[in-house]
């Protein structure tokens, strides 16, 4: 035992426990700079503005940025942009990321998606009006023609066609309800409407 602090108060000891020390030092050294060089570590690029670029306008800018890219599902039409263009981008643009980090984006489908036209006949204007909104279809106006039933929807007409219950139609698509004005319908005109 007493050897053994002898050997810990030589010299022997200090010079083992230096060079232990000094090559910690150098090794830790040579692992930060080896991080450094491969993880590009300070070294950054702005992440380009895609919106409203098409998807071959979008993979050449990512190339150019170097960058990489994964295309999302299309999002809800937005009239705003042109159809199968860059609506958004996820980092947004002007953040600074790594080389050849990935940038995910959505891409503006060519229409609107078509809904179903939902059962409105015999139903109030103003909740055939609601029921529509619900879809995503719009009024655009109401006519009336002499039925007994007022401010009740005898049919519906979309771009001056008839249209039925079920039907499918382009989202935001605007419709014109016919409704009764509450007058007895005449005769002659109930038979000339039905030839």
């Amino acid at each position: 035992m007493k050897n053994f602090f002898n050997f810990l108060k030589s010299r022997v000891f200090f010079i083992q426990l230096g060079l232990a020390l000094l090559v910690i030092v150098l090794l830790v050294f040579a692992t930060l700079q080896w991080l450094k060089s491969t993880t590009n570590h300070g070294e950054f690029v702005e992440v380009p503005d895609f919106s409203k670029m098409s998807v071959m306008e979008m993979r050449k800018a990512v190339e150019e940025a170097g960058l990489r890219y994964e295309v999302l599902d299309s999002a809800n039409y937005n009239p705003n942009y042109p159809r199968f263009s860059i609506i958004e981008q996820t980092p947004p643009a002007g953040n600074k990321v790594k080389e050849n980090r990935k940038i995910y984006f959505t891409v503006n489908p060519s229409g609107y998606k078509k809904v179903t036209v939902p059962k409105i006949i015999q139903v109030t204007q103003r909740n055939a009006a609601s029921m529509l909104r619900a879809v995503g279809l719009d009024v655009q106006r109401v006519t009336y023609i002499d039925e007994l039933g007022k401010d009740m929807v005898y049919y519906i007409k979309y771009k001056g066609k008839r249209i039925n219950e079920g039907d499918k139609l382009p989202k935001t698509s605007k419709l014109e309800l016919v409704c009764g004005n509450g007058s007895i319908p005449d005769r002659a005109q109930i038979k000339a409407d039905s030839e």
